[in-house]
């Protein structure tokens, strides 16, 4: 148990010291982004969106917006796909290289999120939680999950659930650190990349896939 608590200290630290990095020397960078959103198509430069988070507890995630004006009326559990035409031009880059996601350094920062967790759902969904469920709601969600570099759109629902909960049960640093580098790979390759290659596999009990394997991924 103080051992868990400890591996927490250092994530919060290592949390904001990332967080401000990404966000004080490349500010330039993202007011330029701000600028081409706002020139290139009507609406506000940032998307924000009440989401559960630690405890269920409601914060306001943000994001660079990437879709057109009153996109976010979607189905529940519907998946925005590479080729949604509710996404705007420069958000179609935005959303591929995930920078649409580095507003959220400031949830980071106030301590809603972190850079690693359960990504932050809509509260709608809280409806369809079971108990099992909601245990993903036990940790800060992240920027950047287990589900998300485990193929994320192209897993069912329930599965990146069980991804999460995973995540939330066997947390570690250095599950946190794969992750990380998973998330590079998704960056530079795509989310189809890692269909089907877990970093822990649902399929067998949760058993985490051999280190090579991750290695021949990313070759």
């Amino acid at each position: 148990m103080e051992d868990k608590k400890f591996q927490k200290l250092i994530k919060r630290l290592f949390d904001i010291v990332v967080s401000l990095i990404v966000l004080i020397p490349f500010l330039p960078i993202w007011v330029l982004i701000a600028i081409l959103i706002k020139v290139t198509s009507p609406g506000p430069v940032f998307f924000l969106q009440d989401r559960p988070g630690l405890n269920k507890k409601i914060f306001k995630v943000y994001k660079f917006r990437t879709m057109r004006p009153g996109s976010d009326k979607m189905v529940k559990g519907q998946e925005v796909m590479k080729d949604d035409d509710r996404v705007t031009g420069i958000g179609k880059f935005l959303r591929r290289s995930k920078i649409d996601e580095i507003p959220q350094v400031l949830n980071v920062l106030k301590g809603e999120m972190s850079l690693v967790g359960p990504r932050p759902e809509r509260v709608a969904s809280l409806a369809d939680y079971t108990d099992e469920i909601s245990k993903r709601l036990n940790m800060n969600p992240g920027m950047t999950g287990l589900a998300q570099v485990s193929g994320n759109i192209y897993l069912s629902l329930g599965d990146r659930y069980k991804l999460d909960v995973y995540y939330v049960e066997h947390y570690s640093l250095l599950l946190d650190l794969k992750i990380i580098i998973r998330t590079v790979g998704v960056v530079l390759f795509g989310e189809d990349r890692y269909v089907n290659r877990y970093l822990v596999d649902i399929n067998l009990g949760f058993a985490e896939v051999a280190s090579t394997n991750e290695e021949k991924v990313l070759k």
